[in-house]
């Protein structure tokens, strides 16, 4: 984990280690990768598979949007 934070710049963020799967599966999430987008009235939506990069920049704009 320490790796992956220092390769992509973001190791200032907190992270949480899911060693047994425990938080995914308590999304419903089976199967890697899957992304888990929490908007600010706390409801989550979970999408499984690949975004790439626009996509998952599309969701993020979407999400500080409001």
């Amino acid at each position: 984990m320490v790796d992956f934070g220092d390769t992509f710049g973001v190791g200032s963020f907190p992270h949480a280690v899911d060693a047994d799967g425990a938080i995914w599966s308590g999304f419903g999430v089976f199967t890697q990768p899957s992304w888990a987008f929490v908007s600010a009235d706390g409801s989550v939506e979970v999408l499984l598979g690949a975004l790439g990069e626009a996509g998952l920049r599309d969701r993020i704009e979407d999400l500080l949007a409001g």
